[in-house]
């Protein structure tokens, strides 16, 4: 008789037979504007690399002389002597950047979402979430002890319901500043304020807004002009806008170094590699210095958004990179993907549970890498699609 391993198969089989089942890709080249796969070049609408960071020649060579340097890898968790200077040269520009006190570097942004609210969140708190939030700030809050309530999408006055009915409690609401499916972005401002009205603590998590939005590309802190009182927990990746991999958390000097003592995904795992902590930053470095890459990107945007509003097909309002293609079935949405993957593009079908049922969609993101010849060309084949 087998294990329970075997009562797995029908399960496989059922998720395939609705369309949603997941396959991994196998790319044979940097990350860039065009990619390999299986032998063939094709053109890459699927990124979240989105400054074209990821294969800078210098970011590259950094990252290969820190190798020399310090090794692969740092051998140790941080508080047991892996926590090496190109970590706290990061932490220290990553601070300056983001105009907080301290930031601390995790190994990546799933790892920081866990280590935030397990070090944080205590029996009887609350955590108050927007529908929309990245399965790595839900992962956390249900990991954690607190209590999670959800409120709808971008929804103040859903949100304020839950914090005036839970006015006792201890409360942190988290959000994403722009959100990785739908493109749009959070009211952090408002948000803010309904959060100091009921002695909340506001946690954004900037994965897809730092590097992008704001008047500089420094997030979404910038573009609604929130310092660390008014947003106390900033979160941010940089495997995507910057190339590299790892994750921070910026704020004031007692959150960070609370996060030191309590996060249990910082204090148990290997440190990031030092090469990728000097790699991270001289991405930081070079955003500063080439200010174009954000407004060709910025660019592109607007002439995607132009050019794709006269398709036959819904796009979610964005002014972000991340430019969503609703189709709503399932197995419809492979067969657009597949269709644009035979001529060469890549244009990844996001599903269920990804995205909420009836909203399968083409995950379309725009980097500064891209040419307008390329959008030309993405949308000349979206045109040919037979609906």
């Amino acid at each position: 008789m087998g294990n329970w391993i075997s009562e797995l198969f029908p399960t496989l089989k059922l998720r395939r037979q609705e369309g949603l089942y997941r396959e991994r890709s196998l790319v044979d080249s940097p990350q860039g504007p065009k990619i390999l796969h299986s032998g063939k070049s094709f053109l890459n609408f699927s990124s979240n690399n989105y400054l074209g960071l990821a294969n800078h020649p210098v970011v590259v060579s950094h990252f290969q002389s820190a190798a020399k340097k310090y090794g692969v890898g740092a051998g140790a968790s941080h508080l047991l002597f892996g926590h090496q200077r190109p970590h706290k040269m990061l932490e220290e520009e990553i601070a300056r950047f983001t105009n907080r006190d301290r930031a601390l570097v995790f190994s990546s942004g799933y790892m920081a979402n866990i280590g935030i609210f397990n070090a944080l969140i205590g029996k009887d708190d609350l955590i108050v979430q927007d529908k929309l939030n990245h399965a790595s700030l839900i992962d956390g809050a249900l990991a954690s002890k607190g209590k999670l309530i959800r409120y709808k999408h971008n929804s103040l006055e859903h949100a304020e319901k839950i914090l005036v009915k839970n006015d006792n409690s201890r409360k942190l609401l988290a959000v994403d500043g722009v959100f990785s499916m739908d493109g749009d972005i959070a009211p952090l401002d408002k948000l803010s304020d309904l959060c100091s009205k009921y002695n909340t603590v506001l946690m954004v998590d900037d994965a897809h807004a730092f590097g992008v939005i704001g008047k500089t590309g420094r997030g979404s802190s910038e573009l609604f002009s929130l310092d660390q009182h008014r947003l106390p927990i900033l979160m941010g990746t940089l495997g995507k806008s910057f190339g590299v991999s790892g994750a921070f958390v910026a704020g004031s000097d007692d959150l960070i170094e609370y996060l030191i003592q309590y996060a249990r995904s910082y204090i148990y795992t290997t440190a990031l590699p030092p090469a990728s902590a000097v790699a991270a930053y001289s991405s930081l470095k070079i955003f500063d210095d080439e200010p174009n890459r954000l407004c060709h990107l910025n660019k592109l945007i607007d002439y995607f958004k132009k050019c794709s509003s006269s398709l036959n097909f819904e796009f979610l309002p964005s002014n972000t990179p991340i430019q969503p293609m609703i189709i709503g079935d399932s197995q419809k949405t492979l067969n657009i993907s597949k269709f644009l993957f035979d001529k060469r593009i890549i244009a990844p079908a996001i599903r269920p549970p990804t995205v909420p049922y009836g909203s399968s969609r083409l995950r379309i993101t725009l980097t500064a890498s891209h040419t307008f010849s390329d959008i030309d060309q993405l949308i000349d084949a979206i045109q040919g699609i037979k609906i």
